[in-house]
């Protein structure tokens, strides 16, 4: 008997606004679109306008009537991100769904970003972190469901905290982890300030399991030149069903944490298969490394001083 690929409903989505970062190719990409075929507006900010706009002729391929919109964001650059939230602020329309799916993983050497943040804790974790400041009254105003996409290696290593930016021995697998550790603990933090300070938002984690996306491929970009062993090994064997996920699977978890009327925030979802590297999506065991609110706090802190931008403080108020 052929082996069925899993799936998951997603409710009507008609008069939703939803961003998607990422969303030129992988599992973004999967995400944008599916969410368009339920009936949401999608406005993707992303990097390279090329991109951008083959992901969505190849959206429009399948849902003609899709509507869906660029917007110029590097999250690598502080000043980007102000710059597509002024934009949005502009506009002044709620946003209904977020997904901050956009990410770096694992550059050979140490790199940076344009404000000099090492490049994954400053892309995966600050640049998300200042883009939701800053898009909190949009947020807000839309009783927004906000999913941050980590990864299994939130659940290895730790946050490096007398060198956050990795200036002395660097490793790159460390620092994604520790990227994708504090990019977690924001995400669990904002839904405990939303509660707390009755923003109206809801805020919880996805991670994917492993499937052949582009982090690992070649991205010269990052340094890398041709695709790492890993990602080769992965696509061999997620081709033949085994073990790994392809991307039409790995995007459920965002897709259910994001949509479905039963996820809940402060929770994390993700893949319900063998060591959860693949499979339908349910909610899983918090990793050990997202479970302090004090690290929590302390990780919020410190990213409100490094982005030179602070959520407000205490019980906000409605946008008008």
């Amino acid at each position: 008997m052929a082996k069925t690929t899993p799936d998951i409903p997603v409710p009507d989505l008609t008069g939703k606004l939803a961003v998607v970062t990422g969303a030129s190719d992988g599992v973004g990409l999967g995400l944008a679109t599916r969410l368009a075929a339920a009936g949401a507006e999608i406005i993707m900010p992303v990097r390279n306008p090329r991109k951008g706009e083959a992901a969505i002729a190849k959206i429009r391929r399948e849902h003609p009537d899709a509507r869906i919109s660029l917007r110029d964001l590097d999250l690598s650059s502080l000043a980007s991100v102000a710059a597509v939230a002024d934009r949005l602020t502009e506009e002044g329309r709620p946003i209904h769904i977020l997904v901050n799916n956009a990410g770096v993983m694992t550059p050979p050497d140490r790199q940076t970003t344009k404000d000099g943040f090492e490049l994954q804790f400053g892309t995966n974790h600050l640049g998300h972190f200042a883009l939701v400041a800053r898009l909190l009254p949009l947020l807000r105003a839309g009783k927004a469901r906000i999913t941050s996409q980590i990864s299994i290696a939130a659940n290895q290593h730790s946050i490096n905290w007398d060198d956050l930016q990795w200036k002395g021995k660097y490793n790159g697998n460390q620092a994604y982890s520790q990227s994708k550790i504090a990019f977690g603990l924001f995400g669990l933090e904002l839904d405990r300030r939303s509660r707390d300070g009755d923003w109206g938002i809801t805020s919880n984690l996805s991670h994917p399991g492993v499937t052949p996306t582009n982090l690992l491929a070649a991205r010269p970009e990052v340094g890398r030149e041709r695709d790492t062993t890993l990602v080769r090994f992965i696509r061999a064997l997620s081709a033949r069903g085994i073990l790994f996920g392809k991307v039409e699977t790995a995007l459920l978890p965002a897709l259910y944490a994001a949509t479905s009327p039963s996820a809940q925030g402060g929770v994390l979802y993700g893949p319900s298969g063998f060591r959860h590297l693949s499979g339908p999506p349910a909610e899983q065991k918090l990793y050990s490394r997202l479970r302090s609110a004090d690290d929590a706090r302390r990780i919020w802190k410190v990213s409100e001083e490094l982005v030179g931008f602070r959520f407000p403080a205490g019980r906000a108020q409605a946008p008008a």
